[in-house]
């Protein structure tokens, strides 16, 4: 063969591989069940929120992986000091904002003194608290300083509540989200969709898709018909009632893992009667865990206390109110109300509140107490119940990662307030040692399912529903969001 016909045959084929390359669909549909109501995940607790901008529109200075470890981000590296309480962080160089704005330290320290100002609405804003200062060295050079060594700082700085935002557009973000992100936003329609688009001055690895649109889809009926019309490309968490339509349709793939989603059925600690401890130990003991599992058709995993079970740290507390109504019916007349009394669940939009509802309306009213259903939509339960603490009972999947601290603040929704449990977690903040932070987390676990704070129903599992020719999606969540870098096409 000549050269002259090599090069022929090698120009074609390379032709060849370019329009193939061209033809592959770089766009994505996704279809998530709740809206956010707003897109600032610096000034929201909503889940929503990180699902569309954590990673994706907003970086932080640090990255969680999948396996829940810490990589660089914003920050390409960093030192400590060797009493643990000094992190120096070194940024990298060209990143821009979506706006055009430069981004350096005096971004991060921006970003850290909003986070801790006396009028902040940042939702964590008590996990920052360790921070004592933060320290512009140079443009390209931040230092933290720490109150103690702290073994989840610098996880907690890659969540989507310490994403790097500009003081040039940080008072817009909710609705016109600005971030250093891979996507940029472009649209907000509201009841309908958010579209995001690659951002081509992106300063790291771009993604594969150039546009990215969320479709917000409330019920299962809706998403599965979207799927099966190709309206979607797929959806991160899909109702588990629906998964046997797709197990055997080539067009698809299943893709389960777990999520951080503690699903509780959360309790008014400061209101009467729930302030009786014998009250929520009758409600604990009237639990059917096995029946609400069934009711998530198995892919549930039942817990006893506010931890993840795939978790190394995690301590199996289910028996420590085994269902038993009798028992039941015998703490409420102990604790004054032989013939039960009437309480009101408010319920959020998701499938697993709305059925689990259900179930634990009839279960409590087979000891007494009677329960009135209220279905909320997902902007009033966030201003009702978790804002301004007005309710009885509630049923929420608390999905933030290592969030058992939450017992530790008595102004948290759910009004829990044990001296013994704030003492415990303030160690917890400042042990580094992994065999120390193991016990505490371990004795912090035993004492809120003894006190029976709220009633611990399963883990929230992940059942993801995907077009077949995707890849790259994460299949567990060890963090709140759906995190878009590693998707792509395949043919």
């Amino acid at each position: 063969m000549t050269m002259t016909k090599s090069l022929a045959l090698a120009t074609a084929g390379l032709i060849l591989a370019t329009t193939a390359a061209l033809a592959q669909p770089s766009e994505l549909k996704l279809g998530v069940v709740l809206e956010p109501p707003a897109l600032d995940p610096t000034a929201g607790a909503a889940e929503a929120i990180d699902i569309v901008v954590f990673q994706n529109v907003f970086e932080a200075l640090v990255r969680i992986e999948q396996d829940g470890s810490v990589s660089p981000g914003l920050a390409k590296s960093w030192a400590v000091s060797e009493d643990g309480k000094a992190y120096t962080f070194v940024l990298n160089e060209g990143v821009t904002f979506h706006d055009g704005t430069s981004f350096d330290a005096e971004d991060v320290k921006f970003t850290f003194d909003r986070i801790l100002a006396d009028d902040s609405v940042n939702a964590q804003k008590a996990l920052y608290q360790v921070i004592d200062s933060v320290n512009v060295i140079d443009p390209l050079t931040v230092e933290f300083k720490l109150k103690r060594q702290d073994g989840l700082f610098l996880f907690n700085i890659g969540r989507g509540d310490a994403v790097i935002v500009a003081p040039e557009s940080a008072e817009n973000n909710a609705n016109e989200p600005i971030g250093t992100g891979p996507l940029h936003f472009v649209q907000w329609d509201r009841g309908s969709r958010v579209v995001l688009e690659a951002n081509g001055a992106y300063w790291g690895m771009p993604l594969a898709l150039t546009k990215v649109t969320y479709r917000f889809i409330g019920d299962t009926a809706t998403m599965t018909n979207a799927l099966l019309a190709g309206d979607i490309d797929g959806t991160n968490n899909f109702g588990a009632e629906a998964l046997a339509i797709f197990e055997n349709n080539p067009q698809f793939k299943i893709v389960t893992g777990t999520t951080e989603g503690e699903t509780i059925l959360s309790t008014n600690n400061q209101r009467e009667p729930f302030t009786h401890l014998k009250v929520r130990q009758a409600m604990a003991h009237a639990i059917n865990r096995d029946e609400l599992v069934a009711a998530t058709y198995g892919y549930g995993t039942p817990i006893g206390t506010h931890f993840a079970p795939h978790h190394a740290d995690y301590l199996d507390l289910t028996a420590t109110y085994p269902y038993d109504l009798e028992k039941a019916k015998a703490l409420l007349a102990e604790a004054g109300f032989p013939d039960g009394f009437s309480a009101t669940l408010k319920l959020p939009p998701p499938a697993y509140a709305r059925t689990s509802g259900q179930i634990i309306a009839s279960e409590f009213a087979q000891i007494g107490i009677k329960l009135e259903l209220i279905n909320m939509e997902w902007a009033p339960w966030l201003e009702d119940v978790f804002g301004n603490k007005d309710f009885d009972l509630t049923i929420i999947s608390h999905v933030e990662p290592f969030d058992i601290g939450i017992y530790a603040d008595p102004n948290y929704y759910f009004g829990y307030d044990n001296p013994e449990v704030q003492a415990l977690n303030e160690t917890l903040n400042g042990t580094i040692d992994p065999s120390e932070r193991k016990r505490l987390v371990q004795e912090i676990q035993t004492i809120i399912a003894k006190d029976a704070v709220n009633g611990y129903l399963f883990q929230l599992p992940q059942t993801g529903v995907w077009n077949a020719k995707l890849d790259g999606m994460w299949q567990n969540s060890p963090i709140e969001g759906v995190v878009l870098r590693d998707i792509h096409w395949t043919e």
